[in-house]
């Protein structure tokens, strides 16, 4: 059996006021803007989720939608995970927008994703830590290395199937699986209940 804790770095990062105003006026935010993105790699690592729970604030009065959320996802494989989302925090000692940080345990040990693209794995015979860092292209910003080293990738796999070259990776029937489980999220908080993935 396996838990996961997936949230992404706690950030005072106001996207809203920075570079993404229009997510100010969003009536469904943080699930809708990080959420599809986190609950993606939820069901990429564990698989489809049979349940859901979630609660979500709003910190910040000048936006429309929610800043912060807590996901609950009972997997149908067993495993349970907990997706923490937050653009609420004012002051950070360990600010590190944009990147995720993960931690699974399970049986034989535990896997962590920390701050610095540091993955730290440990085993009964101790800890063992690799840095992984993401590839930078001129054109960006060296702050969203993490993001376009995703991104370029992923539009070169697309163009290369809408060429006839090989499968995409990314297919809209799995996006709308992925989209599925954040309207139940919603759903969720709507509800105050926990919510059947259909």
């Amino acid at each position: 059996m396996s838990n996961l804790r997936c949230w992404p770095c706690a950030t005072a990062f106001r996207l809203f006021a920075k570079s993404q105003p229009f997510l100010k006026d969003l009536t469904q935010f943080i699930l809708t803007d990080l959420g599809t993105h986190i609950l993606d790699v939820c069901r990429f690592l564990f698989g489809e989720a049979g349940r859901v729970y979630c609660t979500t604030a709003r910190v910040h009065t000048e936006i429309a939608g929610e800043d912060v959320a807590t996901v609950v996802l009972e997997m149908n494989n067993g495993v349970t995970v907990v997706a923490s989302m937050a653009y609420a925090e004012n002051y950070l000692e360990d600010e590190c927008f944009p990147q995720t940080r993960i931690f699974i345990e399970a049986g034989r040990g535990s896997l962590e994703l920390k701050s610095g693209y540091k993955i730290h794995i440990t085993t009964k015979d101790g800890t063992s830590e690799q840095v992984v860092v993401p590839n930078h292209y001129s054109w960006a910003d060296p702050a969203y290395d993490v993001v376009h080293s995703s991104i370029v990738p992923c539009q070169a796999n697309l163009l290369h199937a809408l060429m006839g070259r090989g499968g995409a990776e990314t297919t809209a029937t799995d996006n709308v699986e992925t989209l599925r489980l954040v309207d139940a999220t919603y759903e969720s908080t709507r509800s105050g209940q926990a919510v059947p993935i259909r």
